[in-house]
């Protein structure tokens, strides 16, 4: 039954009330600038150019530092533009139909001015899309010019024209190539066998030549001989007598190096020649 009384709210609940919906809605309007602001400012790092987005399609770039793109709207792709290096295996035939493997190794990097052609015609993911697969064609391309020995004696020729063709294959990419480097030649164990079977037979043949030309300096000094001695013989018959050159022909042929030693008459005095010429004296 009412009693005509009215019961009064607690003053003090009153006020706990209100600061509870101020503090909640102070941290409600803290959370909303927080998103707002992540999502409203963003940084680019060096190294790198942004693709803006706008419901999917490319609307601008944004470069390193600060910038901002409407919240929830936009958003940005990361396109490195830094020199980066791409190592490939790739395998293919020379000219001479060999199987070669070789470790193509490439320095490269992305035309900062032209990220949004890159990503609108090829995206984020130009080095496995486009960087991989044209080391792979330019170097089949270019060993098929050659046969599988030049590859490894015209190496650097290789390395140059190689280069040349990746630069003509990612520049309509706007890819540019830095350096192009091949690590090593590969080739199968029957072509390495073939190869040092030839070396052997190379060396066989210079050792051979060798030996014939020992040989020919051999036969000019013994016809050199024969024909001193004949030129000698030839004297002798036309005179009749022993020239002077011709016994001096026959002293030094015969000559053992050792000069007579003389014995006087009527004593047992030795007399040695070589005191009289000036040389060492043939005593034991």
């Amino acid at each position: 039954m009412f009693d005509g009384k009215f019961t009064t709210a607690n003053p003090k609940t009153a006020s706990n009330l209100k600061i509870s919906k101020r503090v909640g809605l102070f941290i409600l309007i803290a959370l909303v600038v927080i998103i707002l602001a992540t999502s409203l400012f963003y940084e680019i790092p060096a190294g790198n150019i942004g693709v803006v987005l706008r419901f999917g399609a490319v609307e601008r770039v944004s470069y390193p530092g600060i910038n901002v793109k409407l919240p929830f709207v936009e958003r940005v792709v990361l396109m490195n533009v830094r020199t980066q290096k791409d190592e490939v295996q790739a395998t293919a035939m020379s000219e001479n139909l060999q199987v070669v493997t070789s470790l193509i190794a490439v320095n490269y990097h992305l035309d900062g001015t032209r990220a949004k052609e890159v990503f609108e015609s090829v995206g984020s993911d130009y080095t496995n899309i486009i960087v991989a697969p044209a080391i792979q064609n330019t170097f089949k391309a270019v060993t098929a010019q050659f046969s599988a020995e030049e590859l490894i004696t015209k190496r650097d020729e290789v390395r140059l024209l190689a280069e040349e063709e990746l630069t003509k294959q990612l520049g309509p990419y706007f890819i540019v190539v830095e350096n192009f480097n091949i690590v090593n030649f590969d080739f199968s164990t029957e072509y390495q066998q073939a190869i040092e079977a030839k070396q052997v037979a190379q060396q066989q043949v210079e050792t051979s030549k060798q030996k014939l030309a020992q040989a020919e300096i051999d036969a000019q000094t013994v016809i050199a001989q024969a024909k001193g001695q004949a030129d000698a013989q030839k004297a002798l018959n036309q005179t009749g007598a022993l020239t002077p050159e011709y016994l001096q022909y026959l002293f030094l042929t015969k000559w053992n190096g050792i000069l007579p030693q003389v014995m006087t008459g009527g004593s047992d005095t030795i007399i040695d020649v070589s005191r009289f010429l000036n040389l060492p004296s043939q005593e034991p």
